[in-house]
This record gives structure tokens, C-alpha cells and sequence, in this order.
């Protein structure tokens, strides 16, 4: 599924300037950014309501390609430039974690575990 679709699907909005055709195969929802370091897949969006810097470093060493921001939570303009650095692409969606886990989950995104 590429960004389009989830944004298209979610009706969330993209943040930075991205690739809109990078394909995302899994998705890992989780505020622990010590457990998405134990992630291991390719392909992969991170599901969050952790709007901290430390959840783009995060998503670099884990290699993940794409944030959704869940809750409503707002991104700043400072995580928006360093995730423009690193490549990764942002969103954010009012539903929650649990809704946008199960409207992804049921259009085909694998999950991790």
C-alpha cells in the first residue's frame, strides 16, 4: 500500500514532501520506541502518539519509511525538517492508534508479530 492509498484510506494528512509511492507492507503500533528498535522488517509504518523528536531518530536506526501521528497529536516544524532530512515520510490522524491499526490491518497491511 503507498502513501496515497493510506492517506486516501485514513483520511490523515502528510506532512512533509515524499515519495507518495512508497510501498508499506507492515505496521508496528507502538509508543515504546525501545520496542520498535526490536522491529526487523522491511517495508514498514509505525503507528504512534508519540510526537517527540526522539520518534524520528527512532524510525531512522529502525529503518521505517513512514509515521502515522494517531490521536490528533501535532507534529512540530522541528521533527517535520529532520524527518525531511532522513526521508521519512510523516502523517497525522485524528483516529485513534486502535482504529487506524484495524482500518490498516483490514486493507492488507501485515502485522509484526
Amino acid at each position: 500500500m503507498n502513501i496515497k492509498n493510506i492517506q486516501d484510506l485514513l483520511n490523515c494528512r502528510i506532512l512533509n514532501e515524499t515519495d507518495p509511492a512508497l510501498e508499506l507492507k507492515y505496521a508496528f503500533t507502538s509508543d515504546l520506541m525501545s520496542d520498535v528498535l526490536m522491529v526487523e522488517k522491511e517495508n514498514l509504518l509505525l503507528i504512534t502518539g508519540l510526537a517527540i523528536l526522539q520518534t524520528i531518530r527512532t524510525a531512522d536506526v529502525a529503518d521505517i519509511g513512514c509515521i502515522i501521528f494517531a490521536r490528533g497529536k501535532k507534529v512540530s516544524a522541528e521533527m517535520i525538517e529532520l524527518a525531511n532530512e532522513l526521508g521519512i515520510c510523516l502523517l497525522e490522524s485524528d483516529a485513534s492508534a486502535f482504529k487506524t491499526s484495524g482500518m490498516l490491518y483490514l486493507a492488507g497491511i501485515k502485522e509484526v508479530y
